[in-house]
């Protein structure tokens, strides 16, 4: 479905491991604390009096992605985005980013490059560093492994631990939109296999397309909180799904919830599509995942700050049970479950 729109193709091996990074990492900026970047055995970073925050994650093709509607450098962009939002759901300021990469030879060197002109994209918009890594061979495609630094102060950091009852239950943005974007983007692949002569069909979807291909971290909403005086008790980004990503917070702070159905934001072209392919739309937002909205708990007191803000719903609130329910429009309380998707399950089942 993609159109090759680089003639050129240089083998990986014309360059070497080493050949390759020098000529994928140079000429980087740094916008923080680093004192030295790529070239040397580790990359320096001066200490400061604040709490070092790290995460990892790693793209796997096939199982995280599909290069045949996902262009390499949106590619790149999202697997920084991915990292990203792990330091700004602690509330924290990511700072160095390290990215390696195995790919296998029907790679060119130019594939690569898209690969990392998004990832220089993430690194200038968010003024992070992009400080090593590594390349190697795969013979099963094409895997990322990304790890993001950042840091915040002690009092400042959000965990998943922090949530009181009476808390209030937050989310940024709206729910649903990337999970849309996916089934469109299947649907147009299955078309493409069984007839290469049709083209994709993708008028009027570019927002939910956008949010599938070109998700963004919302280090937005750390720096609106910062602004208005508001410290999240508890913090999560929603990468699995609004249902999973409450439990967690639940579970780790050994508390209840009631999420009210009727207040998950959704927008109205998740709700226009939900019905084009029959789906449900409050199941589509709770566990459709890969949003990377954040999920957060304020104090009761803090309502007032956040009121209006047309960047954040509030959704329900803790409790001091261990019950954890949805409300549905209806006015009835359900036991809220975690249908999100879990990178494990099949292999899991295989097993047993």
């Amino acid at each position: 479905m993609l159109e090759d729109k680089n003639p050129q193709r240089t083998p990986l091996g014309e360059l070497g491991e080493f050949g390759l990074i020098r000529h994928l990492t140079k000429d980087i900026p740094l916008y923080n604390d680093t004192e030295l970047g790529v070239g040397d055995d580790a990359a320096i970073v001066k200490k400061r009096d604040e709490q070092t925050l790290i995460s990892t994650d790693m793209l796997v093709e096939g199982v995280h992605f599909d290069l045949s509607y996902m262009p390499l450098t949106h590619l790149g962009y999202k697997a920084a985005m991915v990292n990203l939002s792990d330091i700004y759901a602690m509330n924290g300021k990511a700072t160095q980013l390290l990215v390696s990469i195995a790919v296998s030879n029907r790679f060119p060197v130019e594939a690569v490059e898209e690969i990392y002109k998004g990832l220089r994209h993430a690194c200038e918009r968010f003024q992070v560093d992009l400080v090593g890594g590594d390349t190697t061979s795969s013979t099963s495609g094409l895997i990322l492994s990304l790890t993001v630094i950042g840091s915040a102060p002690e009092e400042k950091i959000a965990r998943r631990s922090g949530a009181q009852p009476s808390d209030l239950i937050v989310v940024s943005g709206d729910l649903g939109g990337a999970y849309m974007g996916l089934q469109i983007l299947e649907r147009e692949k299955a078309v493409f296999i069984d007839n290469p002569d049709v083209q994709p069909d993708l008028q009027g979807n570019e927002y939910v397309l956008e949010r599938q291909l070109k998700p963004e971290a919302r280090q937005d909403i750390i720096a609106m909180l910062e602004k208005l005086e508001v410290t999240p008790t508890s913090m999560i980004d929603i990468s699995d799904g609004l249902s999973s990503e409450l439990l967690h917070i639940c579970e780790s702070s050994k508390k209840g919830c009631r999420l009210f159905e009727e207040k998950i934001p959704i927008d109205p072209q998740v709700y226009d599509l939900c019905e084009e392919f029959n789906l449900n739309t409050t199941t589509v937002a709770l566990n459709g995942g890969e949003d990377y909205e954040l999920l957060f708990t304020i104090k009761l007191e803090d309502f007032e700050k956040i009121k209006g803000n047309p960047n954040m719903s509030v959704v329900g609130h803790i409790t001091e049970d261990e019950n954890r329910y949805l409300v549905t429009r209806d006015d009835v309380a359900i036991e809220l479950t975690a249908q999100g998707w879990n990178p494990l399950q099949e292999e899991e089942g295989e097993d047993e």
